[in-house]
């Protein structure tokens, strides 16, 4: 276990806890988020995880994930036998239920027909725990290309599919249920009501983890590692830092201090709007570092994407540090670092999904007693529910993705003053119109309407063309406009916003913004095309 601020403390004896145990699946981020859904703190850990460790923990079930390999390739992720012995619940998912089967010495094939997508399930014992209240038939999302051939002595196949002929198992004796299919995602009609019914009806949850309880215990912890030293925090703006800087001035207010730096390429009166909310909000010591001239003279000429993605990164890197550096003192560096970060960097032995800056290590030239990370187990949307607790304003909590290079992907072509200007006046009017549509709506229907995006933006094309506006003939710029629907950003369709509000933010920016006559509406999905668009 990781030593995080809060979760000695947070995480107590007592607390019932599941193990997600990673076998390389691409939804297990998602199990956890499920698992915490019912009011059951989950946490993940590699396959590589020593037995011992897992006997240690108290955990109330286990679940094996899901993964890309096949049980009988001796290459493949595996986990010693004992580990169904232990008195635990276990749950296996697709590769998981697979493992589960070959270790207790039933037969693993390579099916005669493959199964990927919505197939419809079949529920063959109405008595099973796992499937209380499950109707006898409904759909579930499949992705396998091995099967369980012969299930294992003691098991009873309490499931199947009509080219599965074992899709769900149990041996209860020992407490270990097995599912060929994902209840993790949506596509599986009743998946949560299943994982449900694994965490209550077989493990025996009670349903303790709570944000509030967390956020008590965690500013406890912090007061207490924290001690008498300062902290240095780097505030982006986002929520995750802004949450983070929530806690830490809950815990030792003016010895935290924030240091925002703002390269000029945030969204209209953003850097305005985090400071003031800083400032009044929180107490703590709020340093602004404006740097706009610097980072435009640095991007002059430069039109490559990746070569702005890497100057921004550098630039920011070397002005945020020279500013760090200057005042720590011996103290503590705090970041907002999540649960998905680390994950996605590698857990132990896992695979790394892509790098993020703020996991690791500190640089060698800055000199911190220790980094200390509030938010290192929580996923986004606990993240924000902490957030709520502590009282940071909704528009901050909910904030709209933005990327770390800021509008400089989001301008095609070399960034320049005046494009700057261009996209954020333009992105200010299409999401202050795109926000009141949906507030009308929702005051009208009492939900929010089915097309609103989950991210939205403007941003500036590097095209030019001729336009008429009153009697003079114009030569300027194409906005274009985005707007996606996506669960889990990896995968994204674009947001189908009413004709009517689209005209009017097009007619208000070709109105209100100087240096643009046409705008265009990105109807790209992801894939072929990326959300952001550099």
């Amino acid at each position: 276990m990781w030593d995080v601020p809060g979760l000695s403390l947070f995480l107590e004896e007592n607390m019932e806890k599941i193990l997600v145990l990673d076998f390389g699946g691409q939804y297990n981020q998602l199990i956890a988020r499920r698992v915490r859904d019912h009011k059951v703190y989950a946490e993940i850990l590699p396959y590589t995880t020593p037995i011992e460790e897992i006997k240690n923990n108290n955990y109330k079930g286990i679940i094996f994930t899901g993964g890309p390999n096949s049980v009988f390739d001796m290459e493949s992720p595996h986990y010693s036998p004992d580990i169904l012995d232990l008195g635990i619940p276990v749950l296996g998912i697709c590769y998981g239920c697979q493992l589960i089967a070959w270790m207790a010495k039933g037969e693993v094939k390579t099916a005669p027909v493959s199964e990927y997508g919505k197939i419809e399930f079949n529920v063959l014992d109405n008595n099973s725990k796992l499937f209380k209240d499950v109707p006898q038939k409904s759909v579930v999302w499949m992705s396998h290309t091995d099967y369980i051939a012969i299930a294992p002595a003691g098991f009873q196949v309490i499931g199947n599919t009509n080219d599965c002929p074992c899709a769900a198992m149990q041996n209860t004796e020992k407490s270990i249920y097995a599912v060929q299919f994902h209840p993790e995602v949506t596509h599986s009609e009743f998946g949560n009501k299943m994982l449900y019914n694994f965490l209550y009806e077989v493990c025996g949850c009670h349903g303790d983890w709570v944000m509030d309880n967390f956020i008590e215990n965690t500013v406890a912890e912090l007061r207490e590692k924290i001690g008498d030293k300062n902290v240095i925090l780097g505030l982006s703006g986002g929520v995750d830092s802004s949450v983070a800087a929530g806690l830490l001035s809950r815990a030792v207010g003016k010895q935290l201090t924030c240091v925002f730096v703002d390269q000029g390429l945030m969204r209209k009166d953003e850097g305005d709007f985090v400071e003031q909310t800083f400032t009044s909000l929180f107490d703590m010591n709020f340093v602004r570092v404006n740097c706009g001239d610097h980072f435009m003279e640095c991007l002059k000429g430069v039109t490559d994407p990746e070569e702005k993605r890497k100057i921004i990164g550098t630039e920011f890197y070397k002005v945020f540090w020279d500013e760090v550096r200057s005042r720590a003192e011996d103290g503590y560096f705090a970041q907002g670092t999540i649960y998905p970060d680390v994950i996605e960097s590698g857990l132990g032995e896992s695979s790394v999904i892509k790098s993020h800056h703020n996991v690791g290590g500190l640089p060698d030239h800055v000199d911190f007693k220790d980094i200390i990370e509030p938010l290192r187990d929580l996923f986004k949307d606990e993240v924000r529910k902490a957030g709520l607790e502590l009282g940071i304003p909704e528009r901050l909590v909910f904030r709209q993705p933005f990327p770390g290079p800021g509008l400089g992907i989001r301008i095609i072509g070399e960034v320049t003053e005046e494009k700057v200007r261009i996209v954020q006046d333009a992105d200010f009017i299409y999401r202050e119109e795109v926000d009141k549509a949906a507030a009308d709506y929702k005051k009208e229907h009492g939900e929010e309407p089915s097309w609103m995006p989950n991210q939205y933006f403007a941003a500036l094309t590097n095209m030019r063309s001729v336009g008429v506006m009153g009697d003079f003939r114009t030569y300027d710029y194409a906005v274009a406009l985005r707007a996606v629907k996506t669960i889990d950003f990896m995968t994204a369709e674009s947001a189908e916003i009413p004709y009517a509000v689209l005209n009017k933010v097009m007619n208000r920016i070709i109105n209100e913004v100087k240096g643009v006559n046409r705008v265009f509406y990105d109807l790209t999905s992801k894939p072929p095309g990326t959300i952001e668009f550099e």
